[in-house]
């Protein structure tokens, strides 16, 4: 018997990431052949591509409806919702299966974030994406997250400078939001602090920043943003002794990777259900000291002040050398 799957998910990276347990459980515990493909934004699809347990990642660039024909003409016997939005809602309607679809919570976070209490239960975006599909039996295995490296993206340590091909730290600078990004002068006075070569990665975004980063650094700081693609920048966190992440996707990779993930977290929380998902040992989760946290669900407000970005930086240094 084959089972068609179709899994919606658009965007980001990290989220994205999250939803691999679901995938990876799918494929092996229903019974008989299980076929899934996957469905999300053009800019996302390297995440997927070279998932063994994925039949075909569809993509679009901004509408559903650029892939209507595909979508209506193909036999789903289930779609897995787990965006839960409109978009997504365009895609069930078209492909007309059987639907699952995750719990976004938005109310309890709406509470959370307004009255600093926990007043209806959020939980893991990752246990939610397995209530979402536990009707068909499936099970969370324990197994965390998966990210599989393309053999093109495999980036060799020999072609990094000579201090850091014995080893290094890896920083992920960037963020989707400002209150999730650690202002410029903290993240230098920061590296100064770190005897360790110590790698900046984000996106072409965060290149100018992160050249200034390194010029403060000198030497011992490199500065890589905007030099890698997702997939690369994933190789480069594998062979990292250590991840410092702001709440950002490159968080949730190394946690796939499980890698020492050291988080930091400021206009958000672990709380509201994006904390990293099961990463190596010796992972901390080092928040900032702020009443007003969280001061929204995505980090796009009540930063302004600086407020959200009192963190003790001793507290990531001895996490990092402990």
């Amino acid at each position: 018997m084959l089972t068609r799957i179709l899994i919606i998910r658009f965007s980001s990276i990290g989220d994205i990431v999250l939803t691999t347990p679901i995938i990876r459980a799918l494929k092996q515990q229903l019974e008989g052949e299980v076929e899934i493909d996957y469905i999300t934004k053009s800019g996302y699809a390297a995440i997927l591509e070279s998932n063994p347990n994925l039949n075909r990642v569809i993509t679009i660039e901004k509408s559903v409806f650029e892939q209507k024909d595909l979508l209506a003409s193909t036999r789903y016997d289930y779609a897995v919702d787990l965006h839960n939005n409109l978009r997504s809602g365009q895609v069930k309607r078209l492909v007309k299966a059987l639907n699952f679809t995750v719990d976004k919570r938005n109310l309890a976070k709406w509470i959370y974030v307004n009255t600093k209490r926990e007043m209806l239960p959020i939980g893991h975006f990752v246990t939610r994406c397995f209530d979402a599909v536990a009707a068909l039996g499936i099970e969370d295995d324990g197994k965390g997250l998966d990210f599989f490296l393309a053999e093109n993206d495999k980036v060799a340590g020999s072609t990094l400078p000579a201090a850091f091909r014995s080893g290094y730290v890896v920083y992920a600078i960037g963020g989707k939001m400002k209150g999730k990004i650690l202002p410029k002068d903290k993240i230098v006075a920061l590296c100064q602090k770190i005897d360790r070569p110590l790698l900046l990665v984000g996106g072409k975004e965060d290149q100018e920043r992160g050249a200034e980063i390194a010029k403060q650094c000198g030497q011992n700081v490199y500065n890589a943003c905007g030099a890698y693609s997702i997939g690369q920048s994933a190789s480069i966190i594998a062979q990292a002794e250590c991840v410092i992440t702001h709440d950002t996707g490159m968080m949730h990779i190394a946690s796939a990777l499980k890698k020492k993930v050291i988080s930091l977290w400021f206009a958000t929380t672990p709380q509201l259900g994006f904390a990293p998902w099961q990463p190596g040992e010796g992972s901390q989760m080092i928040e900032a000291e702020c009443k007003k946290r969280p001061t929204s669900k995505l980090g796009n407000r009540g930063y302004v002040d600086g407020c959200v970005f009192n963190i003790d930086l001793q507290d990531v240094f001895n996490a990092l050398t402990h």
